[in-house]
């Protein structure tokens, strides 16, 4: 059995789910229906993640490691 996701316009997505509850389940099943969220929406929603973000912008240049210092 093969997993897709999809994002589905609000205006059609009643017309679709009615078409998916056609199939039987051994063909189709719903594995999650979440709301999209753009990954600003995403990260705005999260508690303190605005204010740590903004923080984080505003630290100073010399707080920083470069690249070819990381440990990785």
């Amino acid at each position: 059995m093969q997993t897709v996701t999809l994002k589905i316009d609000e205006s059609i997505e009643e017309k679709f789910l009615w078409l998916l509850q056609h199939f039987s389940k051994k063909e189709i099943e719903i594995l999650d229906k979440t709301v999209y969220k753009s990954d600003d929406e995403y990260l705005r929603s999260m508690e303190g993640m605005e204010k740590s973000i903004l923080e984080a912008a505003n630290e100073p240049i010399e707080n920083y490691t470069t690249i070819d210092k990381l440990d990785w």
